[in-house]
């Protein structure tokens, strides 16, 4: 039976969990995850997980977060005046903003701190700094 390889179109369900068994996300109730191994669509931890795998395998996969969405960077978390915040804006913890920066590339960002005269942004991705572990069903080789 062949085996998932470099440069195969994959079709899978997965479900994320986290170390306290927290589910983050599953194909599950979607149709399947299809990726091109070795073109980087998905984190490379999880990518190496399913080189090897054969139609209808599975396993769970354990990815450190240095292969997955690297360690939590305190450079990347910032504290804004809120004067600087468009009219009717009124962030809350939690929320996810988009942002545009001088040179207009965007930056995908989480509010994590509101005060009345500040809001600390923090533009890790949410998973940034956590080991992972995903359950892989590999369910077609194109």
């Amino acid at each position: 039976m062949t085996q998932a390889k470099q440069g195969d179109i994959v079709k899978l369900h997965y479900m994320g969990k986290l170390p306290d068994g927290t589910i983050f996300d599953t194909s599950r109730e979607r149709h399947p995850l299809q990726f091109t191994i070795g073109n980087g669509q998905v984190i490379a931890g999880f990518e190496q997980a399913v080189i090897g795998m054969k139609v209808g395998e599975s396993k769970t996969a354990r990815i450190p977060m240095e292969q997955a969405y690297g360690p939590h960077r305190e450079d990347m978390v910032v504290t804004m005046d809120r004067s600087k915040l468009p009219p009717g804006v009124n962030p809350m913890v939690g929320q996810r903003l988009e942002l545009t920066q001088v040179d207009d590339q965007t930056s995908l960002v989480t509010v994590t701190n509101v005060t009345e005269s500040t809001l600390t942004l923090d533009a890790n991705h949410p998973l940034a700094g956590k080991e992972l572990t995903f359950d892989i069903e590999l369910v077609g080789i194109l």
